[in-house]
């Protein structure tokens, strides 16, 4: 077995070039790659393409930071606290840098994913006809409906193929299994669509606890580009099992990024000065850090794979 083990500034350094199109936080409020996030803005990348259904402050914080040229996206903001103020000064105020928008809705985003990971070009719809969303996203094309005699319109949802996915899983073994549970979200369609994926993990397991449990799997181990161990990663969304969301850190993160000089300094302080996730968790504190911790254990029923 090769290993696909790398640490998480070789893996962004090697899968994360600059003009890069990258999907992250596909599994919505949950496992969000922040520490992916962070080494991104450490490692100063530029004109990237950020794409997620709802990608809450992660995003914000790379808008922020200047990585980002065009953002694909059904929403951005802080779920705690509703503004994303990075984002608003870079669509309003063009600070620090322009950005482009693409607007799609959940729905819209999945169906271009999936598009992908079959290898299509397209994938019709009728589900957005009526909104504004065609008007400012290329990506979403009417047309008439050749197979309705009535000539209805259909949506052609473009496939996106991002050049790279950032996933946050559990747990991984070093040739690139993983498992994934709770709310996948579209972290699989994002996965099996993108040219490479790095996985971000928990725990690294050895392959016989990946393949115990087959449905769990995220992926063919041959589609994973890069595994990285991560403890803690994810903070402050949560992870099944692992650690819940700390709700205190984004009503903070908004309070600080309320103005761009606001901005820079969180930076500093948990980006910039945090030389890796252990750096991160330790300025988080001990005693904060435990305090998230899943307390009781909710046990999924026991499977049999017998023959």
């Amino acid at each position: 077995m090769i290993s696909k083990l790398l640490s998480l500034s070789d893996a962004i350094a090697r899968y994360v070039p600059d003009g890069s199109s990258v999907a992250l936080g596909m599994a919505l409020e949950a496992a969000i790659p922040f520490a992916a996030g962070h080494e991104i803005i450490r490692q100063g990348k530029r004109d990237l393409t950020l794409i997620a259904p709802i990608s809450d402050i992660l995003f914000d914080q790379l808008i922020g930071a200047g990585c980002v040229a065009t953002v694909m996206a059904a929403w951005v903001g802080n779920v705690n606290t509703g503004s994303a103020y990075a984002f608003r000064r870079a669509v309003e105020q063009r600070q620090p840098r322009e950005i482009e928008v693409r607007d799609h809705s959940n729905f819209t985003l999945a169906l271009a994913l999936t598009a992908a990971s079959l290898g299509v070009p397209f994938i019709p719809t009728q589900s957005v006809l009526g909104s504004d969303l065609s008007s400012t996203n290329t990506d979403l094309i009417e047309r008439i409906n050749p197979l309705n005699e009535r000539g209805e319109p259909l949506l052609l949802v473009r496939a996106i193929h991002p050049d790279v996915a950032l996933i946050h899983v559990q747990r991984a073994e070093p040739g690139g299994g993983a498992h994934l549970w709770g709310n996948l979200g579209l972290c699989r369609e994002a996965a099996l669509a993108a040219r490479a994926v790095i996985l971000i993990a928990e725990e690294i397991v050895s392959p016989e606890v990946i393949r115990s449990d087959p449905n769990r799997v995220l992926l063919p181990p041959f589609r994973v580009s890069a595994i990285v161990h991560a403890p803690g990663g994810a903070h402050p969304a949560p992870v099944q099992g692992y650690y819940n969301r700390d709700h205190a850190f984004f009503d903070e993160y908004a309070d600080a990024s309320r103005t761009h000089e606001g901005l820079l300094d969180w930076l500093d302080a948990w980006v910039h000065n945090a030389n890796d996730r252990a750096d991160y968790l330790g300025r988080l504190g001990k005693a904060r850090w435990q305090g998230r911790q899943a307390q009781q254990p909710a046990l999924a029923a026991a499977v049999n794979y017998g023959v």
